[in-house]
């Protein structure tokens, strides 16, 4: 039987509570030895939320996601293997999308720590089950981003770094309250808006392509796609200079790349 392992953290704080990339695959390359399975591969984000997603073209925002979906496309794959379903959606939005991603596919999910959970099954006892298990880790979830949101906020009136993952042209250092320009990034960012500017009409896929050819690429080292080139839209108020967090606006403490 031909599987795809997939593992992702969103923070490194997920490390120290176990669910490191390293674990997570580690427990993935058991199982299938255990099982006789053929893993193929497995697919990883890190440092990437399982709730985000494009919300104009209804897709999971991971590039190791969207990744392993075109794997899938190629057919003769049984299972996504994970070590917990939450290391695919941390939403219930997210989770109709992935459904309805590996549906397409005939792909159903088989998790590490969940044995009985299905995409497709119907059992009563296993539905029970799995939602109370889903509805405990969304709670836990939430508790924390309430916790974190308070000193965010405060962060954010303060003109400081929200925290998180610093955007796309920025780097965040260790104990530094200020995020810096990444000079690489940055020159990037401003071509973006650049072409946007002098071509309104482009599609997000068209301005993809275009920095694609001009020799640009991602975080990752990868090519741009039309989320990414979104996501950098999106943010022009903190690359002019200015920080948000929820509904606070302030003028930012960081310099500005527009």
């Amino acid at each position: 039987m031909n599987v795809i392992g997939y593992i992702r953290v969103s923070t490194q704080g997920q490390a120290k509570e176990g669910y490191s990339l390293a674990y997570q695959r580690d427990e993935i390359e058991a199982y299938c030895k255990a099982q006789g399975w053929n893993l193929l591969h497995v697919y990883e984000d890190a440092g990437i939320s399982g709730a985000e997603v494009d919300e104009e073209a209804l897709e999971v925002e991971r590039e190791g996601f969207r990744d392993m979906l075109e794997a899938l496309a190629d057919g003769g794959v049984s299972y996504v293997l994970v070590l917990n379903t939450n290391r695919l959606w941390r939403s219930d939005i997210v989770k109709v999308l992935v459904h309805r991603e590996l549906k397409c596919y005939g792909v159903d999910i088989k998790s590490i720590e969940q044995p009985t959970y299905s995409i497709h099954r119907k059992d009563p006892n296993d539905f029970l089950i799995n939602g109370l298990m889903e509805l405990l880790d969304q709670y836990q979830r939430l508790e924390i981003a309430l916790k974190l949101g308070r000193g965010r906020m405060k962060k954010a009136q303060q003109g400081g770094y929200a925290g998180g993952r610093a955007a796309f042209g920025y780097m965040a250092k260790k104990g530094k309250k200020v995020i810096e320009v990444n000079a690489l990034q940055a020159s990037a960012v401003r071509q973006l808006f650049e072409i946007r500017k002098s071509n309104p009409s482009m599609t997000l896929a068209e301005t993809a392509r275009r920095l694609n050819a001009e020799g640009y690429s991602t975080q990752q080292g990868k090519r741009f796609t039309k989320v990414q080139v979104k996501r950098i839209l999106d943010r022009k108020e903190l690359y002019e200079g200015k920080m948000s967090y929820g509904n606070v606006k302030a003028a930012g403490l960081h310099e500005a790349i527009l």
